[in-house]
C-alpha cells in the first residue's frame, strides 16, 4: 500500500445493512440504527427534530483564548529532524512554502493574528481530570521485563457508562473525499480548490508524521496502539538519546511487530522501537492542546489558515463534529475512542493538525490498518467492559457492520447535519 494509501483511504460511506431511521425534513441525512435510545425519552420513528430544538444559542463561543496556544512565542522554529527530538528541545529548522498557496505573512507579531480565526459558538472541547490514570500509565513504561496488557485497562471499578467509538475521515474531518473530488462533487464546492487544500493538507499531515513523529522509521513497523511494545522498554531515560545514530533501521517488509530476521527482532531491536514509541506518546501529551508550538513559525501561521480554507469549503464540519464531541467529553461516566483505518503514526499527526488532542487521549486511539475494525472493537470492549453501552458513528460500511454484528447502536454519518443531529441527541440525553 503506497504511502498515500495509507493515509487517504477509506471504505465508502453510506448505505449499510441496518434500517434506518427518517428523523424529519430539519435533517435530510441523518440516519441511525432502530434500538439507540431507551427510556422516557426514546426517539421513534415519528420523533422529528423540530427547528425549535435546534436552538445551540447555549453553547459558549470558542474564544481566542482557546487557541491562544498557538502563538506561544517560546517556539519559533518549524519542522524538526527526528535525530535528537525532545519535546523540550526545538532548534533546527526546515523551510516550508506550499507552491500553490500565500503563506501568512510572518513579520507580525503573534497577537496580530488575533481574531483572525473564528469558529463558530460551539462549547470547548474539556478536558477530563485523569492525573491518577495517566500517573499509573505513565508509570508503565519504566517497567522492567514485566509483561504488560497490550494497552492501559481502567480501574476495576470504573464508573465508565457509555463509550463512543468513533470513526476518523470522513467522519469527524473531511480529507479524503477534499482528494478524491468527492465531496465538492456531493455539495457543490469548488473541484480544484478542495483537491488543492486537499493535497495541502496531505503535506502536512506527512510532515508532521516524518519529521516529528519517527514515520520514516515506524512506517512498516506500525502498531494498532501506541502501547503494544511498551513492555519491550526498559524505563531509559531519552532526554539526551539520540534516535539518529543508534543504529535503529527498520525493515524492508511489514510485520506484525517488524519481526525480520537478524537484529531485527531482536532483544536491542525491540527496545529501540519501544523508545521510538513512547517518545511519540510523549510528544502527544506534550503538544495535543498546543501543536502551533509543536510546529513553529511560520509553519503554524500555514497551519491556521489552512484551518480556516477548510472550515470554509467543508461548511464547519469539524467545528460541529467538536460539539459533540465535547457534549460526550463533558460527561464523567462517557468515554471517545477512536477507531481509523489510518496508520497508527498519520493517524495521530491528523489528530494533532485538525485539533482533535483534547478529545481523544492518546491510549484511545487505535489503528485498524493491520487487523481490521472488528479486532479493534473487541479489544476496546474488552477494556471497557461489558458493563458499558457501545455506541459507533460512522460513515463507512465496515464499522456499520461489525457494530450490528455486535449488537452496538450506530449513528451514520454522512452529512452535516447528522453531526447537528447528534449533538442534539446528546444534549437532550437521549444518547
Amino acid at each position: 500500500m503506497g504511502r498515500r494509501e495509507v493515509v487517504t483511504w477509506r471504505g465508502e460511506g453510506g448505505s449499510g445493512g441496518l434500517s434506518t431511521l427518517n428523523t424529519g425534513p430539519d435533517w435530510p441525512c441523518s440516519s441511525f440504527s432502530p434500538g439507540i435510545f431507551q427510556g422516557a425519552n426514546a426517539i421513534t420513528g415519528s420523533t422529528p427534530f423540530s427547528p425549535a430544538q435546534q436552538d445551540f444559542s447555549a453553547y459558549s463561543t470558542y474564544s481566542q483564548s482557546q487557541y491562544s496556544p498557538y502563538y506561544n512565542t517560546h517556539y519559533n522554529s518549524a519542522y524538526l529532524t527526528a535525530s535528537n527530538i525532545s519535546p523540550s528541545a526545538l532548534t533546527t529548522a526546515i523551510p516550508y512554502q506550499h507552491p500553490e498557496h500565500t503563506a501568512v505573512a510572518t513579520n507580525h507579531s503573534p497577537e496580530s493574528h488575533t481574531g483572525e480565526y473564528h469558529p463558530p459558538p460551539s462549547p470547548p472541547t474539556p478536558v477530563k481530570d485523569q492525573e491518577g490514570v495517566s500517573a499509573r500509565r505513565n508509570s508503565d513504561v519504566k517497567l522492567r521485563g514485566r509483561k504488560r496488557a497490550s494497552d492501559p485497562a481502567p480501574p476495576l471499578d470504573s464508573d465508565i457508562e457509555r463509550v463512543f467509538i468513533w470513526d476518523l475521515d470522513e467522519t469527524i474531518i473531511i480529507f479524503h473525499s477534499l482528494l478524491t473530488g468527492t465531496f465538492s462533487t456531493r455539495f457543490g464546492k469548488d473541484s480544484a480548490k478542495a483537491v488543492s487544500l486537499g493535497l495541502w493538507m496531505e503535506e502536512m499531515i506527512f510532515n508532521l508524521a516524518d519529521s516529528r513523529l519517527f514515520f520514516n522509521d515506524l512506517e512498516e513497523c506500525d502498531q494498532v496502539h501506541i502501547d503494544d511494545v511498551a513492555s519491550d522498554d526498559n524505563g531509559q531515560d531519552l532526554s539526551t538519546y539520540n534516535f539518529g545514530t543508534d543504529g535503529f533501521q527498520s525493515p524492508a517488509g511489514g510485520g506484525t511487530l517488524c519481526l525480520g530476521s537478524g537484529v531485527h527482532g531482536g532483544v536491542d531491536w525491540m527496545r529501540k522501537l519501544a523508545f521510538r514509541y513512547r517518545r511519540v506518546k510523549e510528544i502527544y501529551n506534550t503538544y495535543k492542546n498546543n501543536v502551533g508550538g509543536l510546529l513553529g513559525s511560520p509553519k503554524r501561521e500555514e497551519w491556521l489558515q489552512l484551518r480556516r480554507e477548510m472550515e470554509v469549503i467543508t461548511d464547519l464540519w469539524l467545528t460541529h463534529a467538536l460539539k459533540a464531541l465535547a457534549l460526550i467529553n463533558s460527561r464523567p461516566n462517557c468515554v471517545n475512542v477512536m477507531v481509523t483505518t489510518t496508520q497508527l503514526i498519520p493517524a495521530l499527526s491528523k489528530v494533532l493538525l485538525y485539533g482533535l488532542g483534547s478529545a481523544f487521549p492518546i491510549e484511545n486511539i487505535y489503528s485498524a490498518t493491520k487487523t481490521g475494525k472488528e479486532s479493534c472493537f473487541e479489544r476496546v470492549a474488552q477494556r471497557f467492559g461489558r458493563r458499558a453501552v457501545y455506541v459507533v458513528i460512522g460513515d463507512g460500511v465496515e464499522e456499520e457492520t461489525v457494530a450490528k454484528k455486535k449488537n452496538m447502536p450506530f449513528w451514520r454519518v454522512t452529512c452535516r447535519a447528522d453531526l447537528e443531529a447528534l449533538s442534539h441527541a446528546l444534549e437532550l440525553d437521549y444518547l
